[in-house]
């Protein structure tokens, strides 16, 4: 289901007629004359309803002899909220473009000519910049704390609090004496 089919139907089940429509329509597939006799509407209150319930997908029409029978859609109902929020949104590139010009934003500001200024106070500032200095780091290489010492001292003064950081956010581990930048 995609992200604009998501949203009509949501509209769509926000109207208590509607949804005791759908609630008729699970126990059995009934015509309008039927539904309208079953929830005390007319039976044009009901065809409008339906329309809007076509149009999202959540019901469907099929003849039998003189009657339009309408049905309940089941598999767009046993689709998982889960899995509509996981899927990717149409905006996805444009979020992912606000994302990167943030992050640009935040390094501008906290790198002077590849020194950093501070270290942010702000958890996502602060993981940003991480992310900016672990680049230093060669991935698969085993590096000694004086070798990590040298690299970090040449963005900051307080390079042990970088070197806690770092292996805090999950960017480097240590075992052993030995610090490795991973690939996370």
């Amino acid at each position: 289901m995609t992200e604009s089919q998501a949203l009509a139907l949501f509209k769509c089940l926000g109207d208590k007629s509607r949804l005791q429509i759908l609630k008729s329509l699970a126990q059995e597939d009934m015509y309008v004359e039927r539904l309208a006799e079953r929830l005390g509407l007319t039976p044009p209150t009901i065809s409008f309803h339906l329309k809007k319930l076509s149009d999202a997908g959540a019901v469907r029409s099929y003849k039998t002899q003189y009657y339009t029978m309408y049905a309940l859609e089941t598999a767009v109902f046993e689709q998982t909220m889960l899995s509509l929020i996981r899927e990717e949104s149409a905006e996805a590139d444009l979020q992912r473009q606000r994302d990167e010009a943030y992050r640009q934003k935040v390094i501008r500001s906290f790198f002077h000519y590849g020194k950093l200024r501070s270290i942010p106070t702000q958890k996502k500032k602060e993981r940003i910049v991480l992310e900016e200095i672990v680049r230093a780091f060669e991935a698969g290489r085993d590096y000694t704390e004086r070798e990590v010492n040298i690299i970090l001292a040449d963005f900051h003064d307080d390079f042990c609090t970088l070197r806690r950081d770092l292996i805090g956010e999950g960017l480097m581990t240590r075992e052993n004496q030995i610090y490795r930048r991973t690939d996370a």
